[in-house]
């Protein structure tokens, strides 16, 4: 009987080669050289290679070969009370959210600011009461960094309690609020202020709202700029200065719309003068068309728009849906906003629309693709990041000219209608969808 044949050579054949997964399971390939230190690599030998390094006084430099490591290295300057807003960002916001925060700052300044870029704004949560409107948006909108806004209504409401001189305190946010209540103080959070600043701001609204140029419908942008037109002539007539967001931006032709006309105090006092006959209607239907013709007229001018947002809810939808919009609804051939900014401290994974990634807007084709690497979403208090973000762009970019958005209305919507109806549309009559519409049984 033959004998078997011994493996090996006594076969013929070669040696078979080492397992290529015997450095901790991963193929060695993918860690560079044996001798180089790595988490999947020969352990003994290389703390015995660093021994014998820190033996000889050698330097360490195999990081300097991976590309994960050529980000800039943390070494900071000290901080010695003398740096500059810009110095502290740049030079200390280096790990974490305050990376991200560095990252927002230097995307709005260096790229969203540049004169082809057409920046919307959005803006939820209580901003205008901590005093943020006069501290950081006016100053935005005059130096020509915001060229349109959409917000909620209860953000101009509180604003314009400051357009016509009347005063929001700093409180204890542990005060009874039984207590507040009896004494007629009224409180968000930490901010406090008298029940009548709610009734004077009221029937300020009012009394403006049955003037002859309000009985008609319009776009909210429309609305809120007859309304920052009456304010501004309050502020003057009071001589504080332009304290307003709805005066500056009327006087910077900067349109606001917002996503939401009745759920706000100015809502509410529309809907009541509705019961006295008052003809003001506001319109969703011309927001969501004007919105969406600020965009595409940004685009068709070889210009980029750029979305930065102040916390998400509904007017966070509002500022991304132009895109879909133009692409799904109105059969315009577009690809999307060219830069995301978002100040949030949503999660994504709730569902919810304000932790909703730049990533996933893609899908929806909100967000270009192609620019995703220019999308920052930054972990923080809108409170805290809108100063720094302010501060260090009016520190590193002159003032852009005024687009003047609200005084291009017509024109933009003209182009708006004039590439539909080249799409194709077609609205549908009455008559037209009853007969081509399919039955559902």
């Amino acid at each position: 009987m033959a004998a078997k044949k011994s493996r090996g050579k006594a076969t013929g054949k070669k040696s078979a080669k080492p397992d290529s997964r015997e450095r901790g399971g991963f193929k060695a390939s993918r860690h560079g050289a044996p001798s180089r230190a790595s988490a999947s690599g020969p352990k003994a030998q290389q703390k015995q290679a660093a021994e014998e390094r820190e033996r000889a006084g050698a330097a360490h430099t195999s990081h300097e070969k991976s590309r994960f490591l050529r980000g800039q290295r943390i070494d900071p300057r000290r901080i010695d009370g003398k740096e500059s807003v810009v110095d502290l960002i740049d030079g200390t916001f280096l790990a974490y959210n305050a990376a991200r925060l560095r990252e927002a700052a230097q995307l709005f300044t260096d790229k969203m600011l540049a004169h082809d870029v057409t920046v919307g704004l959005t803006l939820t949560g209580a901003l205008t009461p901590a005093g943020l409107g006069m501290a950081a948006l006016i100053p935005l909108i005059e130096a020509g960094f915001v060229d349109w806004i959409i917000s909620t209504g209860a953000n101009l409401y509180h604003d314009t309690h400051f357009g016509l001189g009347l005063a929001m305190h700093r409180g204890n946010a542990t005060e009874s609020d039984i207590v507040l209540r009896e004494e007629g103080v009224v409180r968000i959070y930490d901010i406090f202020f008298d029940y009548d600043v709610l009734l004077s701001t009221d029937a300020f609204f009012r009394q403006i709202m049955r003037a002859p140029e309000f009985q008609r419908a319009m776009s909210s942008a429309e609305f809120h700029a007859l309304c920052g037109k009456y304010v501004r002539e309050r502020e003057n007539a009071l001589g504080i200065g332009q304290r307003s967001l709805l005066s500056a931006a009327y006087t910077a032709g900067v349109p606001i719309y917002t996503s939401s006309p009745g759920d706000s105090s100015i809502g509410m006092n529309v809907a009541a003068l509705a019961l006295e006959g008052n003809a003001l209607a506001i319109d969703p239907n011309q927001d969501v068309n004007e919105t969406a013709s600020i965009v595409l007229a940004a685009k068709r001018a070889n210009g980029k728009s750029a979305v930065m947002i102040l916390g998400g809810g509904s007017p966070k939808n509002f500022m991304l849906q132009t895109e879909p919009q133009i692409q799904e609804v109105l059969g315009i051939d577009e690809k999307g906003h060219d830069f995301f900014l978002q100040i949030t401290d949503a999660r994504p994974d709730t569902g919810g629309l304000s932790g909703a990634t730049p990533a996933e807007a893609v899908s929806w084709g909100k967000i270009d693709p192609d620019k995703l690497p220019d999308a920052v979403v930054c972990y923080v208090d809108s409170t805290i990041a809108l100063p720094l973000l302010t501060s260090y762009a009016l520190a590193k970019r002159k003032p852009r000219k005024l687009k003047r958005l609200l005084d291009k209305r017509e024109a933009n919507m003209a182009r708006l209608r004039a590439e539909f109806e080249r799409a194709g549309g077609e609205p549908l009559t009455s008559e037209r969808t009853s007969e081509t519409l399919p039955r559902h049984r």
